[in-house]
C-alpha cells in the first residue's frame, strides 16, 4: 500500500510540473513544430504570425526577391503583402478579393511559363515595374495610422476567403494584368503590347472623375525640354519647326486613348509614348501655347485587364469578387488551381 502511494506521488508531481513547464492546461501541441523567427530585437510583424495556416496558399513556398534579398514565404504571406501594396485597403472587400485573386493568378501564370529573366533565382519580386509591388505589414501600419487592424484584417480576409483561387483560360492561369483606372473602357491587349489574347478584350468599366482622385492629369513641357526627351527616345525622329508637327497619324480608340501615332515621322504607340514622357496613360490630348505643350491624361495605367477603381465601383454596386473578375477577363472562370 505504501509502495502504491509513493509511486501516485511521483507521478502528481510529474504531472503538476510538466503542466508548469509546458504552459498549463489550456497548452495544445501544434501538429506541426513552427518555424521559430530570427531574433532581431524587434516586435514581430503580423505576417510573421498570419503565415502560420493551413490551406492551399500556405502550402505553396515563394523564392521574393526584396531589396535585393531574396526570401521564403507562403503564397498567402506574399499576397497579403502585395494586395497592401497595389489596392487601397479602404476599398470595398469584394474589390480586394478580386485583387487578391487577379495577384494569385499574375505570380502562378509567371511560375508556369518560365519566370523572369530579370531575376531567375526568384519565382517574384517586390518591383511593381518587373512583378507586384509588395509592402510589409509594418510600414502598411505607418501608412494607415489608426485604421491599420481594421485595414490589416480586411486584406486577411480578402488573401484567405479566395484561398488557392485563380481566373482560368482553358483551365490554366491567365496574365492577370490589372491597372489603376480606365478612361470609360479597358484596352485590348494589342494596343499596348506586341499581340492580343483572347481573355484581354476591351471591355466598359464605370469609374469616373467622381470615384477616382486625379482621373484627370496634365503634363507641360517646354518645347526644348521636349524635344531633348524625345530625341534621346526616338533618335530617329524628325524634330524641326513648330513642336505642333511634330505629332501627327494620331489613331485613338472611341475613349479617346491614343493606339498609335508618329513623332517625327518615327510610328509608335501611344502606351510607348506615355512611357517616354511619364504620362498617367495613354488617354491623352496635345495641345500647343507658344512654347508650352501640354498633354490632358485621363486614367491611371496601361489600361489591360482589371481596372482597380472599376472593380471598388463594381463592388460598392454589390457585385462579387467572381463576376467583377469575369467581367474584366472576358470568357475566364475563377477556380482553385492546384
Amino acid at each position: 500500500m505504501g509502495k502504491h502511494v509513493g509511486i501516485s506521488l511521483i507521478l502528481i508531481v510529474v504531472i503538476f510540473l510538466g503542466a508548469w513547464l509546458w504552459g498549463g492546461p489550456g497548452a495544445a501541441v501544434p501538429e506541426e513544430e513552427p518555424t521559430l523567427p530570427v531574433e532581431t530585437g524587434e516586435p514581430e510583424e503580423p505576417e510573421e504570425k498570419q503565415a502560420e495556416t493551413t490551406g492551399a496558399d500556405a502550402g505553396q513556398t515563394l523564392r521574393v526577391l526584396l531589396d535585393g534579398t531574396l526570401t521564403e514565404m507562403n503564397m498567402g504571406e506574399y499576397l497579403r503583402g502585395v494586395v497592401r501594396a497595389e489596392m487601397p485597403a479602404s476599398f470595398a472587400l469584394e474589390a480586394l478579393k478580386a485583387q487578391a485573386v487577379a495577384a494569385r493568378t499574375y505570380v502562378r501564370y509567371h511560375m508556369e511559363n518560365g519566370g523572369t529573366a530579370n531575376h531567375p533565382e526568384a519565382d517574384v519580386c517586390g518591383d511593381s515595374t518587373c512583378c507586384q509591388a509588395y509592402l510589409s505589414a509594418e510600414k502598411a501600419a505607418a501608412n494607415w495610422g489608426d485604421k491599420a487592424e481594421e485595414y490589416e484584417a480586411k486584406i486577411d480576409q480578402a488573401v484567405a476567403e479566395t484561398d488557392g483561387e485563380c481566373v482560368l483560360y482553358g483551365g490554366k492561369p491567365i496574365l492577370a494584368a490589372f491597372h489603376s483606372s480606365s478612361a470609360g473602357t479597358t484596352q485590348d491587349a494589342a494596343n499596348v503590347w506586341s499581340s492580343s489574347l483572347p481573355y484581354l478584350q476591351s471591355v466598359t468599366s464605370p469609374e469616373n472623375e467622381d470615384t477616382v482622385p486625379n482621373y484627370r492629369s496634365s503634363a507641360s513641357f517646354s518645347a526644348s525640354a521636349l524635344k531633348a526627351t524625345l530625341q534621346a527616345a526616338l533618335p530617329e525622329a524628325s524634330l524641326t519647326g513648330d513642336p505642333s508637327t511634330w505629332f501627327t497619324n494620331i489613331r485613338q480608340e472611341e475613349n479617346g486613348t491614343v493606339t498609335t501615332l508618329a513623332v517625327g515621322g518615327v510610328e509608335i504607340k501611344g502606351s510607348q509614348l506615355r512611357t517616354i514622357l511619364g504620362l498617367r496613360s495613354a488617354c491623352f490630348t496635345i495641345s500647343f501655347d507658344g512654347d508650352t505643350v501640354t498633354f490632358s491624361v485621363t486614367g491611371y495605367g496601361h489600361g489591360v485587364g482589371m481596372s482597380q477603381y472599376g472593380a471598388n465601383v463594381l463592388a460598392a454596386d454589390g457585385m462579387g469578387y467572381r463576376d467583377i473578375l469575369a467581367w474584366y477577363y472576358t470568357g475566364t472562370t475563377v477556380e482553385v488551381y492546384p
